[in-house]
């Protein structure tokens, strides 16, 4: 089953939340985000207001409080249990109070219940957390403030009760948003970029190292702000040593100076530029009923299901001969293509395509757990390592159980994740990449799935780094505990991140040094970082609370059910002040004021859902606006085809209720397919892509001839007498590609090495024939060397 989400504006209920400020400070490639939610109860009675929103999962919790007229109170982090029983003896008593709290399913997820807030009477509450940020494909650092949390679908027979989630259409949501940025950094920062509109960058220094920026005027509350944030000499290692509490206990990790050390290894050009020929490529998709939104506002964009089904055609025309390959798709059921991988070949390569044009957003619900384990009951291929690509909009709401699995069988695969669309849940897209040993990705705004998803291919075709090691050499007098859990992947321009505690007495000139030592190709490499002792001035302690926050989660993937893990858990999270599972946050105002008469009307506050294209019209029918699959399919059919839209618009209004099920999406979908015209791709690339046989070759026909644009007598008439059909075919794909997509080489780049090798391999003596031919047809002035032949 999934939560439906009440549409606040249908109870005409006065929101009392009135606007949230966010103010970031980035320094280097941690944040520190303090975000103010300024309340008021506009009612002629008490009230408690709920919110459910998102945060980053990796996000550290390290500061809440409340500002009620002059006095603050300021929330303790307390075990769940004690903290939530203080929080209910506090309102019955007729006490204001205020309880912060992480959901047990998902670390992305949070509560904030404020209650007793009189009539007439304001609150400001003060959320901060620190974060620590994610480095992109093209070297940018990716910041994500989350603002869309979509309804997460909660599987048949899950453990633990579905988190509940009030949303309405973005374009509804009734509070606003004022976000401001600051960023520093000892590299100058270059450039900064958002899927928002922003005000232009604004530098504080000559030396460009600091500088702010705001969203733009009028900025709609209606997405997750993202920003890319690019510093110039990006790669450069780091550590950081920031110094203990002086109010903590000398020996414990609060107490403690602690370390950050960021490692960016460069692998030898001659191992990057040689791409494997084996592997088990596993693609995973999701066909759940909330792909078939779109993938941004965009009244033209696509649909999610629509990219991924692209993305997946790129993928198999780039895959080497040689490997095997399958394609599971999941929803409340999970399909594959073939029982097992098979070899990838022309025949199977064709088979799995067909089934991929076929891919709807057409089996009900989330259960990407099942899914999972039926892969890993799959045994390995000899010699094949397995890589695992995992497509999904991340609406589920188990996912630390999905996390737990793909740990427990980490060591078999690697696993690369892609987060589609507003709303994806960065715990389990982040967690599925770091239990995996892969890398993370996320498709939101105007983004292309496709650069994103080979650029992840290209890691995949990367020798895997084998037999880590890490060494910590320090004076005498001091150790080294280590608060990160192994490395187990390192990826050519990835950061490779560590924490360590410092005990123990040095001079303030003494150095350390981490050496990194790994295998690969079969060739010993290491990368070493020397680094001062002295801790830096200070910095909020901000180290140590990304470090606490690592700690945590690490314990929190161990047995759950372990007593002594959950107390270790319980003692960490209070000593440093930063959120876990088993913890919450609890503030009560003890105030001298009288209590608070009269019972609490409950007012939950509604959080943006990002679903389609949503119009007034469209809103009016409830049942449209529970059901997942409805809004982008329901658009799409009116402009494509009026009678599958009358179809769906007639089932869902015969809906007893607003829960959606496999079946109703897919009964519904199933009478609505005839009305969809059947349509190729229309993107010329896509096309192109499209023709190019698995070994790498294009052969001449019409429909070669049409994706480039010309006739077929056009084509045949230019070509050189001596050339084979296939050759001039060949080369004709790679002129044009080079000639007119170099703007989108990141997706064509490893299908043109197929190409390029398939043409050395036929030692043809008049590719310079060729080459020159091509330009004059095509209109172009591609060199033979820029082809790589």
């Amino acid at each position: 089953m999934v939560n439906c989400c009440g549409l606040l504006t249908d109870k005409k209920e006065p929101v009392p939340l009135q606007g949230i400020q966010v103010e970031l400070e980035v320094k280097d490639h941690v944040a520190t985000v303090v975000s103010t939610l300024n309340y008021e109860n506009k009612e002629d009675k008490p009230l408690e207001a709920v919110f459910v929103f998102p945060l980053p999962g990796d996000a550290a919790v390290c500061h809440f409080s409340a500002q009620i007229g002059q006095k603050q109170v300021v929330a303790e982090v307390k075990e769940k249990q004690q903290a939530r029983e203080e929080y209910d003896d506090a309102l019955s008593s007729g006490q204001q109070a205020f309880l912060l709290e992480e959901s047990e399913q998902s670390p992305d997820v949070f509560s904030l219940s404020v209650g007793s807030l009189p009539p007439g009477e304001s609150a400001s509450i003060r959320l901060e957390y620190v974060t620590e940020l994610a480095v992109q494909a093209d070297e940018g650092l990716r910041f994500s403030l989350p603002a869309v949390l979509n309804p997460r679908y909660q599987p048949q027979g899950g453990e633990g009760a579905s988190v509940q989630v009030t949303s309405v259409p973005a374009s509804l949501v009734p509070y606003s948003l004022s976000f401001s940025a600051q960023v520093s950094s000892p590299r100058p920062v270059s450039k900064v970029e958002s899927s928002s509109s922003l005000e232009p960058l604004q530098y504080l220094n000559p030396e460009q190292t600091q500088a702010t920026v705001k969203l733009a005027a009028g900025h709609k509350f209606d997405r997750d702000v993202e920003l890319l944030i690019y510093y110039k000499d990006a790669h450069q290692p780091t550590a950081v040593v920031e110094a203990g509490q002086a109010s903590a206990k000398p020996g414990t990790l609060m107490g403690d100076p602690v370390v950050m050390v960021s490692l960016y290894p460069e692998f030898p050009q001659a191992v990057m530029s040689s791409v494997a020929s084996c592997g088990e490529f596993v693609f995973l998709l999701d066909r759940s009923g909330s792909m078939d939104c779109a993938t941004n506002n965009s009244k033209q964009q696509e649909t999610r299901i629509g990219s991924a089904r692209d993305t997946l055609l790129l993928l198999l025309k780039s895959l080497p001969m040689g490997c095997y390959f399958n394609i599971y798709s999941f929803g409340s059921r999970y399909e594959h293509i073939f029982p097992k991988s098979v070899e990838y070949s022309q025949e199977t390569m064709e088979e799995a395509l067909k089934k991929v044009k076929e891919m709807g957003a057409d089996l009900g619900g989330t259960e990407i757990l099942e899914a999972l384990k039926h892969i890993y009951r799959q045994p390995c291929i000899p010699s094949q390592p397995r890589q695992l690509f995992v497509f999904t909009d991340g609406e589920v709401s188990n996912t630390k159980q999905v996390l737990d699995l793909v740990k427990k069988n980490s060591s078999s695969h690697r696993c690369f994740s892609f987060g589609i669309g507003e709303g994806a849940s960065s715990a389990l897209i982040n967690g599925l990449a770091k239990e995996g040993g892969g890398h993370a990705q996320f498709i939101t705004g105007t983004d292309r799935m496709q650069p994103k998803v080979m650029q992840s291919l290209r890691f995949a075709l990367q020798p895997a780094v084998e037999d880590v090691s890490i060494t910590w050499d320090v004076p005498k007098g001091v150790s080294v505990t280590v608060l990160s859990p192994p490395i187990t992947a390192i990826f050519q321009g990835q950061r490779s991140l560590m924490y360590a505690q410092l005990s123990g007495q040095s001079s303030e000139a003494a150095e350390g040094c981490v050496t990194v030592k790994y295998s690969l190709a079969g060739h010993p490499s290491k990368d070493q970082l020397h680094f001062g002792l002295k801790p830096a001035g200070d910095t909020g302690l901000t180290v140590h609370r990304l470090a606490a926050r690592t700690l945590i989660r690490s314990l929190e993937t161990e047995e759950r059910e372990n007593k002594r893990v959950k107390e270790k858990v319980v003692e960490l999270s209070v000593q440093s002040g930063v959120s876990s599972t088993f913890t919450a946050f609890v503030a009560v105002n003890k105030g001298d004021g009288e209590a608070i008469k009269g019972p609490l009307a409950r007012r939950n506050i509604p959080t943006p859902m990002f679903c389609g294209v949503m119009t007034n019209s469209y809103m009016s029918t409830p049942q449209m606006a529970c059901c997942a699959m409805a809004p982008a399919r329901y658009m799409d059919l009116q402009r494509m085809a009026p009678r599958g839209a009358s179809m769906v618009a007639s089932s869902l209004e015969e809906c007893d209720d607003c829960s959606y099920s496999d079946e109703d999406s897919s009964d519904c979908w199933a009478e609505v397919q005839g009305a969809i015209p059947d349509q190729a791709p229309t993107d010329p690339l896509l096309q192109l892509v499209s023709l190019q046989k698995a070994s790498g070759c294009w052969v001449l026909d019409p429909a070669l001839a049409a994706a480039l644009g010309k006739t077929s007598e056009e084509v045949e008439n230019s070509k050189p007498a001596s050339v084979n059909q296939e050759v001039w075919a060949t080369s004709l794909a790679l002129i044009w590609l080079h000639g007119f997509k170099m703007d989108a080489q990141e997706e064509w780049e490893l299908l043109a090495m197929k190409a390029v090798s398939w043409l050395r391999a036929q030692n043809a003596p008049c590719v310079t024939e060729c080459v020159k031919a091509g330009n004059a047809l095509l209109g172009c002035s591609v060199q033979k060397d820029a082809l790589g032949l």
